[in-house]
C-alpha cells in the first residue's frame, strides 16, 4: 500500500472536481493511488463524499445523512455533469487498477453504521483497499469485524502536551491499526516515529508543496497529495 503516492480525494483540478469518478481516472492514468472519503446515506450506504452537508460541493443544500442513497446518487457535483456516487459504484469503476484508501467520515463516536456499510460495499472486492479514520471505533470495528482489512488511524496534534499524547496513545490502542495517516504539519513526531520503530507505516496528509514533499520524504513511508509529485516518492 506504501509503492505509490496517494492523489487526496483523487487527483481533482482542471476542472475535475474532488470524489468524482474523473479524479479517480485521471489518479489511475498517472498511476497512482487513490484517497477518497465516504459519508453515510440516510439508509445505510456508503457515498464517496468528503463533507457531511451537500452545499459546498454539490448544487444542493442539506445533510447527506438527510437523503436515502437513491436521492444522493441524482444530485450533481458543482460545476460539473457528475453526480454523487455510492462506494459500490466506485469501486466498480476502478476494479482494482489503483490502490485505494477509504477515510471512513463518523459523527462523534459511534462508527458502527458506515463501517457495516464499507464492509458490505467491500465484500468480493480484489484490488488493494485499506480503509482509515480519526475515529479510532472505525479501526476497532473493522478489528472484530472484518479482521483481514488494513486498517488505518489518521492523526493530527492539537498541541503536543501530555493530554494530547495519551489521547493519541489510547486512539492507536483503540484503533488497532496497521499504519497511521499523519498532518504533514506535525512531521517530524515523536509518536509518529515511535509508531515507525514499531513497524506501522506512516502516510502523510495533505502534501501541496516541494517543501512539504521533501518533509515527507523524511519522516514518512508515503504522501497523499494535491501536486502532482515529481520521481519516485517514499
Amino acid at each position: 500500500m506504501t509503492a505509490r503516492p496517494f492523489a487526496h480525494r483523487g487527483l481533482h483540478g482542471q476542472g475535475r472536481i474532488e470524489n468524482s469518478r474523473a479524479a479517480f481516472e485521471a489518479a489511475i492514468e498517472a498511476r497512482h493511488g487513490i484517497e477518497l472519503d465516504v459519508q453515510l446515506s440516510g439508509d445505510g450506504q456508503a457515498m464517496v463524499f468528503h463533507d457531511e452537508e451537500l452545499g459546498r460541493l454539490s448544487v444542493e443544500q442539506g445533510l447527506v445523512g438527510g437523503r436515502t442513497a437513491a436521492d444522493l446518487t441524482r444530485i450533481r457535483l458543482r460545476d460539473s455533469d457528475e453526480t454523487i456516487p455510492t462506494l459500490a459504484e466506485v469501486l466498480a469503476l476502478i476494479a482494482g487498477r489503483a490502490p485505494l484508501l477509504i477515510e471512513v467520515k463518523t459523527p462523534g463516536r459511534e462508527a458502527g453504521a458506515l463501517s457495516r456499510a464499507v464492509s458490505a460495499a467491500l465484500k468480493g472486492y480484489t484490488g488493494q483497499v485499506a480503509v482509515m479514520s480519526f475515529n479510532p471505533e472505525v479501526g476497532r470495528w473493522f478489528a472484530r469485524h472484518d479482521p483481514e482489512r488494513l486498517r488505518g488511524l489518521v492523526v493530527t496534534e492539537k498541541g503536543k502536551k501530555w493530554r494530547g499524547r495519551l489521547k493519541r496513545q489510547l486512539a492507536l490502542w483503540r484503533s488497532r491499526a496497521d499504519f497511521l495517516a499523519y498532518d504533514i504539519r506535525d512531521l517530524p513526531s515523536g509518536f509518529a516515529e515511535a509508531a515507525q520503530r514499531r513497524n506501522l507505516r506512516v502516510l502523510t496528509w495533505t502534501v501541496r508543496t516541494l517543501t512539504e514533499r521533501a518533509r515527507a520524504a523524511e519522516h514518512a513511508d508515503q504522501i497523499i497529495y494535491e501536486v502532482a509529485p515529481k520521481g519516485p516518492a517514499g
